[in-house]
């Protein structure tokens, strides 16, 4: 249910930030303005939840800090997008990604993630899925 709602606000920022944008006249800065708020909540979650761990992770590679840019790339190119492509063309060209992406990550066991092999069913599913999205956003 968590991660359903955390669904259903993709969407609803990336259109919150597209709209910011050209009422600023510039996607770029409608995200610095997004990011800030997010930055003080975050902020206050991680004090709320206790701070700062004792100690450093033992191992983290300097590729796992990057997650802040491919988020400053999702959101910044889907406010550009969402005025010129629409809202659900945009988001379900993101989830086609995210599919295609969940499936590499998940069989090669990228990142240190568990592995799980694409079988025939969840190739199917992801066969299915794309599909879907199609249907749903095909004009018709």
């Amino acid at each position: 249910m968590l991660m359903f709602v955390a669904g259903i606000g993709i969407p609803v920022m990336a259109t919150f930030t597209s709209v910011l944008g050209n009422r600023w006249h510039s996607p770029a800065l409608a995200v610095v303005l997004v990011m800030l708020v997010g930055l003080v909540v975050a902020l206050g979650v991680l004090f709320i939840s206790g701070g700062l761990p004792a100690a450093p992770p033992r191992q983290a590679g300097w590729y796992l800090y990057s997650g802040g840019a491919i988020f400053i790339f999702y959101i910044l190119s889907a406010s550009w997008v969402i005025p010129r492509f629409g809202v659900a063309n945009t988001i379900s060209f993101v989830l086609i990604g995210q599919l295609c992406a969940m499936v590499l990550i998940d069989h090669f066991a990228l990142f240190g993630v568990e592995q799980y092999s694409v079988t025939l069913k969840r190739a199917l599913g992801l066969l299915l899925m794309g599909l879907g999205v199609f249907l749903v956003v095909g004009r018709s």
